[in-house]
Parts: C-alpha cells; structure tokens; sequence
C-alpha cells in the first residue's frame, strides 16, 4: 500500500466566515473547504497547516489517519465547559493532551500501531465519534477516561510503551456508566484501538448512570434563581451568537449540581488493570477453546453415528452392494468406478467393525484379478487402498 493520509476538520459551534475559510485554504490547494469543515487526502507528500494550530483558531474537532498506524482526534471545547485541572488528570504522556487557548480547552487523543492494520472506511469515523465532545460538554467524563485506558492499553501492543515505574500509576476518577457506553464512546473506544477486555474490567468499580431527565419544572426553577445580572450576561452572548455553548453551558451546570455526588471507590493501578485484563482475555480464549473442542465432539460423535447407521443398513443388503459394484464396473464408465471404489470404501469399514477383514480381502483381491485389464479402475483400487496385498 502506497502512502496515505487524511485530515478532516468541523466547525461545530460557530461556521467560519469568508476570511477564516480563505485563510485556511491557504493552507493546502487541494482541499475541500467549506463554513464548517476541511477535508484532505494525501497520497504522497504532507500537509503544510499545523493541526493543533487549526484547532486552536477554527475547528472544533478533528480525526487524523495515516496507514503506517497513526490514529488522532482531536476537541476543542469552551473553557467554561471543561475545566484544565479535570482533563489533566486523564492525560498520558503523548497518547493524551490538553491545554488551554484563549477561551478555550483542546483535547488531543491519539494511538500508534505500526502492526500494518487498516480498518476499510476508516475515514468516515469522525461522524460516529463526534457525539463525544457534546457528552463531554454536559460533564460526561467517559470519553475521556476510555482515552486514559487506551492510551496506557498501548502497552499491551508495545512493551516499550512506557517506563516500569508506570506500572504503579493510579487511574483518574472513574466516571459512572462504563458498563453501558454510547455509541460514540464505543466509536471513540473502537478508534483508539481499546481492548474490550480492558473496559470490561475498568467498569467493575464504575458506577451505575442515573438517567438525566432535565426536568422541566427543576430546570425552570433552577433558571430562576440565577442572578440578573447573570442572565443578562448570558442573553447578550445569544444575541451575539454563542446561543449553542450557552445552552450547553446552563444545561452542564444544572446537571453538575442537581446530580447526587457519585462515592469514591479505591482507585487501581494501571498494572492492576493490564494484569486483570490479561487474565480475562486468557480465560476467555480457554473457554472459547474449550467450547471449540465440545462443539467438535459433539459434532465427530454425530458423525459416528451417522457412519454407523450408515453400515447397518449396509450390512442388510451386503450382498446386493457387491453385485451393484459389479454393474458399475460393468459401465465402463469413469464415474462408476468413482462410485464402486465408494461403496467399496464403505464395505471396508463394515469388515472392520465386524471383524471381517479376511473375507473383506479375498472377496476384492479376486475383484481386481477379474478386472486386471482395466488400469484406470485398477489405479482407483491403488488410490483408495482396497484389495492390495497390504489388505489381504
């Protein structure tokens, strides 16, 4: 496979106007740029722009592939929807990032594998994960801890990964609702090649997540008794079209403080984790290999008594099978002796298990003496193993 690699980019919370989508264009002649997205494809050759720079100044997300292994995505966020602090705390050294720009939080995810895979329509992942960045906004810290895991789940693919003193590194806050993700989240997971295993054990402290209703009436309330002043700051940030982060924003803070405090649980380390996810998956081959070898006995002991009612209807009419192979050598034909040296097989296999293979023997010795003039047929006899010198 040839070099490839690809670079989208939307803007999600506000288009850009004229001047930012020429400034952007600048970047790269081949793009396709419009208000609310940037996309390009490289078959040789790099691009120029620096996406972490884009984000900063126009984009809100961001998805980066190369076929050498190289995954990225990439959130930008109001300030006011993430605080730095609480991102900090789910980084991994260049698997995870975040900083601040302006008024704003960038979050950059990132996995290598250089194994070579290539997931077909790969380019298309950013439509599914980008739901994430909205549950972020509202305060879902899932997408956010399923990054921290894989970014330390890479050391399962790359023992030089990380140092051993990592081994005993804690795991962030464990957000609720790591047993029933979203499917963006999953997506998200799926793109930064976490393992299944991994997450399966992660949620074993992760609480289960309350439905968040919004109620109208608590909502109506809760709006009411936000200060004037304050409600006047947020109407002139409407009119000044933030009406999109503003929504967010109230409706991120109502659900921080109406939602009950979550308990702490022990926080494990990240050997903890690796070392648990590793026994699992181990059990899990085990016993799929166990119920491998039960589904192909059951399956042989089916066989084995298909065959054997096979040869007791075969040892009715014995006789007459003999007098059939005598006709069908009789034809001359190329496909009955296929059928013959068949039902001679089967008569075989009826001799051993009646402790016959004496007559078995004598009876297809003097079959092939009768028709020793026949070399394709006497080649089907040597082929099959019936009626030589190594039967009689």
């Amino acid at each position: 496979m040839s070099e490839y690699q690809y670079y989208e980019f939307l803007a999600l919370d506000r288009p850009l106007d004229a001047r930012q989508q020429d400034e952007v264009r600048a970047l790269s002649t081949r793009a396709t740029v419009n208000a609310t997205s940037f996309i390009n494809e490289y078959h040789w050759g790099n691009f120029r722009g620096d996406p972490s720079r884009m984000m900063e100044r126009y984009y809100d997300a961001h998805l980066y592939l190369a076929n050498w292994g190289s995954r990225r995505i990439m959130f930008r966020l109001p300030r006011t929807l993430l605080d730095l602090y609480i991102a900090e705390q789910y980084c991994v050294s260049n698997q995870v990032t975040a900083w601040t720009a302006n008024e704003f939080i960038v979050l950059d995810l990132a996995s290598e594998d250089d194994s070579g895979e290539w997931v077909e329509d790969a380019e298309r992942s950013l439509s599914a994960i980008v739901g994430v960045r909205a549950e972020i906004a509202a305060g879902d810290l899932r997408p956010l801890y399923l990054a921290w895991l894989a970014g330390y789940g890479t050391w399962e693919r790359d023992e030089s990964a990380f140092d051993r003193e990592d081994d005993d590194e804690l795991e962030p806050p464990v957000p609720p609702g790591l047993a029933t993700l979203t499917a963006s989240q999953q997506a998200l997971a799926d793109f930064l090649r976490l393992d299944d295993d991994l997450v399966n054990v992660a949620a074993t402290t992760s609480p289960p997540l309350e439905n968040a209703t919004n109620d109208p009436r608590e909502l109506a309330e809760w709006i009411t008794n936000l200060s004037l002043v304050e409600k006047d700051q947020l109407l002139l940030r409407v009119a000044r079209d933030h009406a999109a982060t503003v929504r967010t924003e109230l409706l991120c803070r109502f659900r921080r403080q109406s939602t009950r405090a979550v308990p702490s649980v022990p926080r494990r380390t990240v050997a903890d984790l690796l070392d648990t996810a590793a026994r699992t998956r181990a059990e899990g081959m085990r016993r799929a290999a166990a119920q491998r070898a039960d589904e192909e006995a059951r399956r042989e002991n089916a066989r084995a008594l298909a065959r054997e009612r096979r040869l007791d209807e075969l040892a009715h009419g014995e006789e007459t099978a003999w007098a059939r192979i005598d006709t069908m050598i009789a034809t001359k034909r190329p496909g009955e002796y296929d059928a013959a040296i068949v039902l001679l097989t089967e008569l075989r296999s009826l001799a051993e298990r009646d402790r016959r293979p004496d007559e078995f023997a004598r009876r297809c010795a003097a079959l092939r003496q009768t028709h020793s003039r026949k070399p394709s047929l006497i080649d089907r006899f040597n082929r099959a193993g019936v009626g030589t010198s190594h039967h009689a």
